[in-house]
């Protein structure tokens, strides 16, 4: 059901105590394994890795040029914090073509997360996609968006005019800044690898994707699926 080890052992733990198994002891099993059954098992972990070691990039580029952008050290704590519902990460997802993309994007405390399809990389419709897709948002819960710098995000005062929101940018090449979006990404890469034209990615299949990933309990939400914790803060229009 592509369940993390921490999802299967959190979850277990929760419905049938007597039956618990630590997620280390899943991962330990899976990586003390050798030849083809190893090899299966990793295929099925969210991303694949041979090891579990994260890597991130110390690098800095040159200043974005996206106007009237706000920088994400002025987004507030309590943003930074994950104390206040109603603030999301967004970014999008391409192929070697970068013609469609897919945009993707999260809400920081119930990890609730949306997926698109863009039918071209561009501010226009990066930003009517979220303007669309916010709409069945409740507004007290659109109250801001991280963005990265890429160009397809300069139409970020477009969307906070229709739909009231705020916009902060992550500084270039610090994805971390945008760590729940960054996750969901890899979650998706899952499904949607790399190299998968993305043209051939249906509408359909894109929401199918979405069920999946907010129906599925998640370790930082004490194994509650982010679709039962979006409900409980009424995220949803009627």
């Amino acid at each position: 059901e592509s369940w993390s080890p921490e999802q299967i052992s959190g979850r277990l733990k929760k419905e049938h105590p007597d039956m618990y198994v630590s997620h280390e002891a899943i991962y330990h099993y899976i990586y003390s394994l050798d030849g083809a059954q190893r090899k299966e098992l990793i295929s099925l972990l969210a991303r694949s890795h041979k090891t579990r070691k994260r890597k991130y990039t110390n690098k800095t580029g040159p200043k974005t040029k996206i106007l009237n952008r706000i920088g994400i050290e002025e987004r507030p704590s309590i943003v930074n914090e994950r104390k206040e519902p109603g603030h999301w990460e967004t970014d999008t997802m391409v192929c070697k073509s970068n013609v469609p993309a897919i945009n993707t994007t999260v809400e920081r405390v119930a990890r609730f997360a949306i997926i698109s399809k863009l039918n071209r990389k561009n501010a226009y419709n990066k930003a009517r996609s979220l303007i669309d897709r916010f709409s069945q948002i409740n507004r007290e819960l659109r109250r801001s968006i991280t963005y990265d710098n890429g160009t397809e995000n300069a139409g970020h005062t477009m969307v906070n005019h229709s739909l009231g929101t705020k916009s902060y940018f992550a500084h270039p090449y610090h994805s971390w800044e945008r760590g729940s979006n960054e996750n969901i990404n890899g979650l998706i890469r899952r499904f949607i690898p790399k190299k998968t034209d993305l043209q051939s990615v249906t509408e359909e299949q894109l929401a199918e994707i979405e069920y999946k990933l907010n129906n599925r309990p998640r370790k930082c939400l004490n194994y509650h699926t982010p679709f039962e914790v979006a409900s409980s803060l009424n995220f949803f229009k009627l």
